[in-house]
């Protein structure tokens, strides 16, 4: 039985890591095997190039390193990660996937959206999320969230607003580009209400037999 490959995307401190932990008790509660992960990150080889990409020390690196960075990580976890559970028909809950590298690097770092969907043809070996939730809020006010939360921000997160704004402005274009995957979630809502957005979309999936 194939599994179903769930992804969370949107502006930094849109509230993605509490939906994911509240959408999984729900799934759990009916019953679904549910695996969790993140990106970068997901595996031990994908987590320590996260701590590359991320640490503010790197502040000299290219926007291509830093593309291919993110696809070498994406690799190693679709291989060995991703692909497994959902040939086990596991639902997978993904923090971030490749449509945050067409975000950050394909437009807020000016590189093109087909470039990156290029490189990480290779890494994702055929795997496509089959529903993706865009978390929509303002930039600005994801920040904010963000930095008052008491943690040091990352080497991306201390980019100027100017990048956040076109990283946004990159999911946007992605909601567009793929009107059937991507579902719009309204992330300036509070917790509960965003959880009932979620629960709707998933529910949606469920009545039509996807």
């Amino acid at each position: 039985m194939k599994g179903y490959f769930i992804t969370f995307e949107g502006p930094d401190g849109s509230g993605k890591t509490t939906q994911i932990n509240l959408l999984k008790e729900y799934l759990i509660k009916k019953g679904y095997d549910i695996l969790v992960t993140r990106e970068p990150g997901g595996t031990p080889i994908s987590e320590a190039i996260r701590e590359i990409i991320l640490d503010t020390k790197y502040e000299e690196m290219n926007p291509v390193t830093e593309m291919l960075l993110y696809a070498a990580s994406r690799a190693q976890h679709v291989a060995q990660l991703i692909k497994p559970a959902l040939a086990q028909g596991k639902i997978v809950l993904c923090d971030r996937f490749v449509d945050s590298s067409i975000a950050y690097q394909g437009v807020g770092r000016n590189l093109g959206i087909e470039i990156v969907e290029e490189i990480n043809k290779v890494a994702l070996q055929g795997i496509v999320p089959d529903l993706t939730l865009f978390f929509d809020i303002d930039p600005e006010i994801g920040l904010k969230r963000g930095m008052g939360r008491g943690r040091k921000a990352d080497r991306l997160e201390l980019e100027d607003i100017a990048f956040h704004k076109k990283v946004y402005q990159g999911f946007c274009m992605l909601c567009s580009r793929y009107p059937d995957r991507f579902k719009r979630i309204n992330a300036e809502a509070d917790i509960q209400e965003i959880h009932y957005q979620i629960i709707n979309e998933i529910e949606q999936l469920s009545r039509y037999g996807k």
